[in-house]
């Protein structure tokens, strides 16, 4: 048995399977039974993969790496903690209603993967299938709406269109008579979109990678990349040099900041996107509603412990700051106040911003940069959580065989240059669409 396999066995005996039975010997069992499921890893001189970044999709690659490509020598390095960036800053939503056919496969591909997440990590990452209803405020969006249905239905997508009493009988808490400027008319609904609990997400896929040998080191910053005759080596961090056979990055908010340490300018700008909970109320909101107004933009959802979890647009510019500011808070808050009146009483317990990256054509870039053996996950605009199984599934075969999957293909840095652009709002290339 090589070391690394037999690292692999220890580590996999350390992290104990989850199941009914488990509970039953936790609780016959003395104190230690419960173990920290990613801690005490050091970091080693070398590894056939470093990933850059224990977010979602960070995680999910070096994952699948050791699942499914049986690669032994992995490092997921981040400069903080697990979690700690925006896959634990999101309002928690996943939907695959997207109208272009290089979106909607593959969200819809990471859609299902959600479905049967818990049992593939053996950890319950509480998805919920309560649906993902957009409302409609004209006929014209009526007809937009529908013809996105249908690309989606054609796809093997479920989708349905909602006049107004089918709005009401699914949604009854939106007041369809309540005087609106722009009335609600009907909607668009995808019964298998919902919600997922964001912070199980990366801690399941932490423990899950940990037990197939992958390292986790947390505060441990990458400061640079070393290459010589064309080729990365090996990265520069915070605790020393580290040799690479392939690196990968997965920054979210900061794709742009790995352009430059690698002198590329990048199409994508950092922006600030807004998210605030509510103080728990009883059961309101029974689904995943998304309001458009002539200002503003809601999407709101009710969580476990009663909170209502809303977020909106984008603050409108640059900012690395996550402090959201108080004009688009406002206008969010008085977005979700017209979509249901019977918020306006409720108190907001805590807000936050998360660091978001923005790409030119609101669609993601997974690519090779500036050197074969190193690889990009980043620009996923409003789509990065939603995004993560598939996103690390396939991500993962195109860093173990060099080739990038079907799947992902059209999101290679190139198509800029090309103008194979993924516009999927028809918005044109601008980051900010208020």
């Amino acid at each position: 048995m090589s070391p690394s396999s037999g690292a692999t066995t220890l580590r996999a005996r350390l992290v104990p399977r989850y199941s009914a039975w488990s509970l039953v010997r936790a609780r016959l069992a003395t104190s230690g039974y419960w173990r920290p499921l990613w801690t005490g890893a050091q970091l080693k001189d070398a590894y056939d993969v470093i990933v850059v970044g224990a977010g979602g999709h960070g995680l999910a690659t070096a994952f699948h790496l050791a699942r499914d490509h049986g690669i032994k020598r992995i490092a997921v390095l981040d400069r903080s903690l697990v979690g700690y960036g925006n896959v634990g800053r999101n309002t928690t939503i996943v939907r695959s209603n997207y109208l272009l056919p290089q979106n909607h496969y593959f969200y819809e591909d990471s859609l299902r993967r959600w479905e049967t997440l818990s049992r593939d990590l053996n950890y319950n990452v509480m998805y919920s299938s309560r649906g993902v209803c957009e409302t409609i405020n004209s006929d014209d969006e009526m007809a937009a709406a529908a013809r996105r249905g249908n690309a989606m239905r054609l796809a093997g997508i479920d989708a349905e269109l909602l006049d107004r009493e089918g709005l009401r009988r699914f949604a009854p808490e939106i007041d369809l008579h309540h005087r609106r400027r722009f009335p609600i008319v009907g909607g668009l609904l995808q019964r298998r979109g919902g919600t997922v609990r964001h912070d199980a997400v990366a801690w399941g896929y932490a423990r899950a990678a940990t037990a197939l040998g992958v390292d986790i080191i947390e505060n441990c910053e990458v400061t640079g990349v070393r290459a010589a005759a064309g080729v990365a080596t090996g990265v520069e961090t915070t605790r020393g040099y580290v040799r690479a056979d392939r690196i990968v990055f997965a920054v979210a908010g900061h794709t742009g900041a790995i352009g430059t340490m690698l002198g590329v300018e990048l199409p994508i700008e950092t922006h600030l996107l807004q998210a605030a909970v509510t103080e728990p109320i009883k059961p309101l909101v029974n689904c995943v509603l998304i309001y458009f107004a002539e200002h503003s933009e809601i999407y709101v959802a009710q969580s476990d412990r009663g909170s209502l979890v809303f977020g909106g647009l984008l603050d409108g510019f640059p900012s690395y700051t996550r402090e959201g500011q108080w004009g688009r808070l406002e206008d969010v808050a008085q977005t979700l106040v017209e979509l249901l009146p019977q918020t306006a009483g409720l108190k907001v317990l805590r807000h936050w911003a998360g660091t978001n990256d923005q790409t030119m054509d609101g669609s993601p870039i997974m690519d090779r940069l500036v050197y074969d053996n190193v690889f990009l996950n980043g620009g996923w605009c409003f789509g990065g959580f939603k995004a993560i199984p598939a996103s690390g599934a396939h991500f993962a075969t195109f860093v173990a065989t060099g080739t990038p999957p079907d799947l992902i293909r059209n999101y290679r840095l190139s198509r800029f240059q090309m103008g194979h652009m993924l516009d999927e709002r028809g918005g044109g290339p601008f980051p900010v669409r208020v």
